[in-house]
């Protein structure tokens, strides 16, 4: 009797999925990589030794009240986000675009803002909606933001009773984003010769013109004054968190200022394209702060503690959240 060699014995069949399982896991494994970089370049940019010094300064209250107007701005934005998913006919429930909306934030520093993709994966996971078909949703978030902080920074101007530098041109720019990003025939055809220009991406730049034509459905005047609300309510709550702030540490510049810095900064940081807008929107809050004659011991630790309360914040909620949102869609996936 020969005896038998290992070596022929046919390999095991590789289960259905297993591949589609590793690719998942290594495009996790990628994406926080990204989050690692980006919170390690933000704590570089903020300082650690700022940062814990002012919080040793501020009372558990007054912490938990800059979080709770952080919460606030997380929540409504949330649902905005739900709004425009049922104005798109995503057959979604509002927990439902509630957990992808802030599960996304794990997202939120690295580049290219992988946030919105991993939420248009979680949506063509549980709905079966192709990308192309969801991308109107992530076009008319970022273009309903610029339009919020775009008036409310024209409205600080106003109120303010000295001007910011180079806020006024911010302010305009945001606004005509906004109104380019929700008019899909002019949106399409700035696609258009945009491609016509470089020349390149013509997959790319095809999705993004159908994405843009598929706009038309979120024009109705209802439906853009309640998303202007939802956003206006929660950029100005971020806003005022950023006034008590300066107050407890003894720099008030009153309330229209301070919310009119805090948005000039967030909105420069975003136009930088870091992720995050880490580093910009920090360097902007501090020389803005100094421009009204606040000290660097007051304006860098009040510019740490606000962005640890803001953009700190959504991250660590992102990443309570991400788990649940992977599984549950991994889930439905396989149903």
């Amino acid at each position: 009797m020969s005896s038998a060699n290992p070596t022929n014995i046919a390999p095991p069949p590789v289960p259905k999925g297993t591949g589609r399982r590793w690719r998942d896991i290594a495009l996790l494994g990628a994406l926080f990589a990204f989050v690692i970089a980006g919170l390690a370049g933000l704590a570089a940019a903020t300082g650690w030794e700022e940062t814990k010094h002012q919080l040793m300064q501020l009372s558990l209250n007054q912490f938990l009240i800059l979080l709770a107007l952080s919460l606030v701005n997380y929540l409504f934005r949330g649902a905005r986000w739900h709004l425009f998913s049922n104005r798109l006919g995503l057959p979604t429930t509002f927990v439902q675009d509630l957990r992808h909306f802030l599960g996304g934030f794990a997202m939120s520093v690295t580049p290219g803002r992988v946030g919105e993709l991993i939420r248009m994966r979680w949506l063509k996971r549980e709905t079966g909606w192709a990308v192309e078909r969801t991308a109107p949703l992530v076009l008319m978030d970022r273009a309903s933001d610029l339009a919020a902080m775009g008036l409310i920074l024209a409205g600080g101007l106003a109120l303010s009773a000295g001007g910011i530098a180079m806020a006024t041109p911010v302010a305009i720019l945001a606004l005509a984003a906004a109104f380019v990003a929700t008019r899909p025939t002019l949106l399409a055809g700035c696609v258009t010769t945009l491609y016509r220009v470089i020349g390149k991406f013509p997959r790319l730049m095809a999705r993004i013109r159908t994405a843009a034509r598929s706009l038309g459905i979120f024009s109705s005047g209802p439906i853009m004054a309640a998303a202007l609300g939802l956003g206006l309510i929660g950029w100005i709550a971020e806003g005022y968190a950023f006034h008590l702030l300066l107050m407890w540490m003894g720099a008030d510049i009153g309330l229209a200022k301070a919310i009119a810095i805090f948005t000039f900064a967030t909105l420069a940081g975003g136009l930088t394209g870091a992720p995050g807008g880490v580093g910009g929107a920090e360097a902007a809050m501090v020389a803005l702060l100094s421009l009204e004659g606040v000290p660097l011991d007051v304006s860098i630790p009040a510019t740490a503690v606000i962005r640890l309360t803001t953009l700190w914040f959504a991250i660590l909620i992102g990443l309570a959240i991400f788990p649940l949102a992977e599984r549950m869609s991994n889930t439905a996936a396989r149903t």
